[in-house]
C-alpha cells in the first residue's frame, strides 16, 4: 500500500518549488504571504526527510543542487497538475468568490487601480483582493498570480492579454518655470533647461524621451539636473518648480487640470506601449479574472478620462 502524503509533505514541496523558482527565501514568502522564516524551516524539514541538499547555500546566494533541480522539475509538474484542479474548480462557479492576487507597476497601482478596488468588492463583496505592486515583472503562472497590469507587450505565450489604454506621456513643467527660463520649442531646446529625469528601480537605467518628428521617432536622454526613481517624485518636483521632466498624463492630468503643470512639446510626443491585463491561460475560465477583466475595460474607456483633458490642455 502506498502510503498517503501528508500536508506537511506538500509544504515543503511547495515552499521549495518556490524558493527554486524565484531564487531566495523572501521572495518565496512573499508570493506565499508567509515568514521567510517559515519557508527556510518548511525546505529544511523536507531536506531531512528526503535524505538530499536541495540547494547550495552562502552568504550571498542561493542554487540548486542537481538533486534539487531534478526534483524541482517534478514538484513544478505536481503543482502545476494541482493549481489546474483549482482553477476547473473554479470555473464551475458562476459568482466570483475568494482570494484574487494581482499584480501591477507602482504608479498604475496606486493612480488607476487601488481607488476603484472598493467600488469592485461593493459589485462583488465575497471576493477578496491582494494587490502587490513593484516594478519587478514577476512569473504570473510560477508565483500563481491571477491577474497583472503591466505597460508594454506581452511576451509569455502561456499569457492571456487584453490591451486597456495607450500608456500616453508627455513633458511637463509648471507655469512658474516655463515663465522664468522660456517655453521649449522643439526637443533640442532642452539643452537649455533644468530636466527632471526617472531611473527605473528594476534596471537602473534612465528614461530616454521619445520624440516624433514627420515619420521619423528619436529618442532624447537629456542631461538632467535632477534624477529620481518615483513617478510620483518626477511630478512633485516639476510642480514646485524642479525643470521639465515628463510623466504620464494619468498622474499629470490632475495638476494640469488645476493649473499647477503645463504640457510642453506635446507636438512631438509618440506613444509606444500600451497599459495591459495579463492572466495565464489556466485562468481563462475564472471568474474571479472575468469579472476583474470586466471591470477594468469599464475604468478605461477609449479615450481615458485624462487622455481627453489631456487633448484640451
Amino acid at each position: 500500500m502506498v502510503e498517503q502524503i501528508g500536508i506537511d509533505r506538500l509544504t515543503g514541496i511547495i515552499a521549495f518549488a518556490r524558493v527554486a523558482s524565484l531564487g531566495s527565501y523572501t521572495a518565496a514568502a512573499r508570493s506565499l504571504s508567509i515568514s521567510p522564516s517559515a519557508i527556510s524551516k518548511s525546505v529544511q524539514r523536507l531536506e531531512e526527510r528526503l535524505g538530499v541538499t536541495l540547494f547550495s547555500r552562502t552568504t550571498r546566494s542561493l542554487t540548486l543542487t542537481p538533486e534539487g533541480f531534478l526534483l524541482h522539475e517534478r514538484a513544478l509538474r505536481l503543482l502545476h497538475e494541482a493549481e489546474e484542479i483549482e482553477q476547473i474548480a473554479a470555473a464551475t462557479r458562476a459568482e466570483p468568490v475568494g482570494l484574487m492576487k494581482i499584480t501591477a507597476p507602482l504608479p498604475v497601482g496606486v493612480h488607476l487601480i487601488s481607488p476603484h478596488l472598493p467600488a469592485f468588492r461593493e459589485r462583488y463583496p465575497k471576493v477578496s483582493i491582494d494587490l502587490r505592486l513593484g516594478d519587478t515583472f514577476t512569473d504570473l503562472v510560477e508565483e500563481g498570480i491571477d491577474l497583472a497590469i503591466r505597460v508594454g507587450q506581452a511576451t509569455d505565450s502561456r499569457l492571456i492579454a487584453r490591451k486597456l489604454a495607450p500608456n500616453r506621456v508627455c513633458a511637463f513643467a509648471s507655469p512658474a518655470y516655463l515663465e522664468r527660463r522660456g517655453i521649449p520649442a522643439r526637443p533640442e531646446d532642452l539643452d537649455r533647461h533644468d530636466c527632471v529625469n526617472f531611473r527605473y528601480q528594476s534596471s537602473g537605467q534612465l528614461m530616454r524621451w521619445p520624440f516624433r518628428t514627420g515619420e521619423r521617432i528619436q529618442e532624447i536622454l537629456p542631461n538632467a539636473s535632477i534624477v529620481v526613481d518615483n513617478s510620483d517624485a518626477v511630478v512633485a518636483l516639476l510642480v514646485n518648480g524642479g525643470g521639465i521632466g515628463i510623466s504620464a498624463t494619468y498622474i499629470a492630468g490632475p495638476y494640469v487640470a488645476r493649473g499647477e503643470l503645463v504640457p510642453v512639446l506635446k507636438n512631438y510626443w509618440t506613444d509606444r506601449h500600451h497599459i495591459t491585463a495579463l492572466w495565464p491561460e489556466s485562468r481563462r475560465g475564472n471568474p474571479n479574472v472575468r469579472a476583474f477583466v470586466a471591470f477594468l475595460v469599464e475604468l478605461f474607456p477609449n479615450p481615458t478620462p485624462w487622455d481627453a483633458a489631456f487633448a484640451l490642455a
